[in-house]
């Protein structure tokens, strides 16, 4: 197996992991004794429904948004003795809207290779699923948290999507998911499309289009709290 640091994907929620990571990927993981994590528990517990991973004896570095970056150099020593390192964030793909960034960074800059596994990505699905353009599109992270700043910021998003012909993504923390709906609502043009992907890849799956007017007649549907992505499109 080649020397190098794989981005491994994983699921977005509790999904069957057969239906949304190739096979490929596992015999890539079967051959990896280091790994880069966000989450030691939650990490082993995908390694663990694994077929003959390396689970027990396996090395794990944290890394998540509470890590200094200038304490991971360290992580990549195994590369430099011919052992391959792998990357696993909480869900989805590493290094997207995920501190796995950092040490993909520092690989790049020593000339380490690094590899990206195909697997699921919440934001690429949403883009796909919400009618919207496809040709240009920006995630924004999350939004601020006191009502009149993020309205504003709402407000720039959508002049944004307007002016570029761009599609606008962002998300929220699942408790807050109603707060947000509304105040997407009560920010934007009535003709403005907002798309709620919630759930993607998991049996709560919900990823509907609809106009800011369309929206206010129907009422936010039920996410039970369940990760969101937020899309407009002016």
């Amino acid at each position: 197996m080649e020397t190098a640091l794989y981005l491994i994907p994983v699921t977005l929620g509790d999904t069957e992991y057969s239906k949304v990571i190739p096979e490929y990927n596992f015999e890539v993981i079967r051959e990896i004794k280091f790994f880069i994590v966000e989450n030691i528990k939650s990490a082993r517990r995908f390694l663990a429904k694994i077929e003959n991973s390396h689970v027990d004896d396996a090395v794990y570095f944290e890394l998540s948004e509470h890590t200094d970056v200038k304490d991971i150099g360290g992580y990549l020593d195994p590369v430099a003795k011919g052992e391959p390192v792998g990357v696993i964030s909480e869900a989805g793909c590493p290094a997207v809207a995920d501190p796995g960034a950092d040490i993909v960074a520092i690989a790049q800059r020593n000339n380490i290779k690094v590899v990206p596994l195909v697997g699921p990505s919440s934001m690429i699905m949403a883009v796909m699923a919400s009618g919207m353009s496809g040709q240009s599109f920006a995630f924004n992270g999350y939004l601020p948290v006191k009502p009149a700043e993020r309205a504003s910021r709402l407000k720039q998003l959508e002049q944004r999507s307007i002016k570029e012909k761009q599609t606008q993504l962002f998300i929220e923390t699942p408790y807050r998911n109603a707060q947000m709906f509304e105040s997407i609502l009560a920010s934007c043009r009535g003709e403005t499309r907002l798309c709620v992907a919630a759930g993607i890849t998991t049996e709560h799956e919900y990823i509907k289009t609809k106009t800011c007017a369309q929206w206010k007649k129907s009422g936010l549907p039920d996410l039970k709290k369940i990760p969101a992505i937020f899309l407009i499109s002016g």
